[in-house]
């Protein structure tokens, strides 16, 4: 991959924005653009309470990608099977496998949300938005990681003007009902911080998700600075997001798409094809992140052995034999459903193969002295 030549020629965007904006790529397809996460993890705990929540989750993001970004880095581990192979020796297969559940699961939601939208926008049949969004995953994977950064570079932009525009027209819509929202709520309630906790344990394996990124860093303090930026890049669209649904809190929380049901309310002419276009945005980029880690994995293996690096035709054929399956998991079960029984699980199994090894293992090898070479005088 040629890591070192790549860094001395990064640009300052390449060092410390974009290895945020591919965590805020991967992180916030599905759920979290369509609203269903938030009504999930934060909704139930009010106003104060998901905000503080969120607030928790980003500072979690910070630390654990400021922490992988720097041990990848001093590893030279630029695909996820490299860096546990590194970290976690032999037992690196128990990451793999829990990656396995994760792709099948995220890319269920994504397919399904993306039936959802198609169906309530343009009135397709469901299978109709799920085989769009599959086509286009494997058209933007095929071309490798340059075509890869490109698509979170310009989809980013989209992605924030438009959540910046969905709260100025809530605020001019419904500002009074937001306000209120807030004035009138109590302090943090409920379970805010497991709330917090457990979003942001199944969501931080974007940080090694996105390590091809990484290959644009420099040097440690690059490394650092840009898994603390990359928390509060992440969470930016989902805390505006939530001030809006603050609005008709707590009845926002049993809808299916709350981003939907806010945009009826707005009924701002021709902002709910815009908002439902940057969603599939959304959805793109993290169905490409999850697609091209699994390619870079493979094609890491295939030029270990001595052989060059996978090619269009591989590439694409990879991410679509992986689609197909996720698809068909996807028609199979509700966005609701996939949501509340599938995440709390995997948040679980993430804290124990990745980041607990990670501020033990990975900290230890970050913090420990370098060993002293002894020269021989003659």
């Amino acid at each position: 991959m040629s890591v070192g030549a790549t860094g001395s020629r990064s640009s300052w965007f390449q060092r410390f924005l974009l290895p945020g904006l591919a965590l805020k790529a991967v992180i916030i397809g599905g759920g979290y653009a369509t609203g269903r996460e938030l009504a999930e993890y934060f909704v139930p705990s009010g106003p104060w309470g998901g905000l503080s929540a969120m607030l928790l989750a980003t500072l979690i993001w910070s630390v654990v990608a400021a922490v992988t970004f720097a041990l990848a880095r001093k590893m030279g581990a630029y695909d996820y099977r490299a860096f546990f192979q590194r970290l976690l020796g032999p037992g690196w297969i128990a990451f793999e496998l829990a990656y396995l559940v994760f792709v099948i699961l995220i890319l269920a939601v994504f397919g399904a949300a993306a039936g959802a939208i198609g169906a309530a926008t343009f009135g397709w049949p469901e299978l109709a938005g799920s085989i769009v969004l599959a086509v286009s995953i494997v058209a933007f994977t095929a071309f490798g990681t340059d075509t890869v950064e490109t698509l979170f570079k310009y989809a980013s932009m989209l992605i924030y003007a438009v959540y910046a525009l969905f709260l100025i027209f809530a605020l001019t819509s419904f500002g009074g009902l937001i306000a209120e929202g807030f004035a009138n709520a109590p302090p943090p309630s409920g379970n805010w911080v497991a709330g917090g906790l457990t979003y942001a344990s199944y969501n931080i394996v974007g940080a090694v998700i996105i390590l091809p990124v990484l290959r644009h860093l420099t040097s440690q303090r690059d490394a650092v600075v840009a898994g603390i930026i990359a928390g509060p890049l992440t969470m930016l669209p989902a805390i505006l997001f939530f001030v809006a649904m603050m609005a008709f809190y707590p009845a926002i929380g049993a809808e299916t798409l709350p981003s939907d049901f806010l945009l009826r309310q707005m009924a701002v002419p021709g902002f709910h094809i815009l908002f439902q276009l940057m969603i599939f945005a959304a959805l793109l980029e993290s169905g490409v992140g999850a697609i091209h880690a699994i390619n870079e994995r493979v094609s890491g293996v295939v030029e270990a052995r001595g052989r060059p690096p996978l090619g269009t035709g591989a590439r694409a054929a990879i991410g679509g034999v992986i689609l197909v399956g996720c698809m068909f998991v996807a028609a199979r079960i509700g966005l609701v459903d996939l949501i509340a029984s599938g995440y709390r699980f995997l948040a679980w199994l993430f804290l124990i193969v990745f980041v607990a090894p990670l501020l033990t293992i990975g900290l230890w090898c970050l913090l420990r002295p370098a060993p002293v070479r002894m020269e021989t005088v003659p």
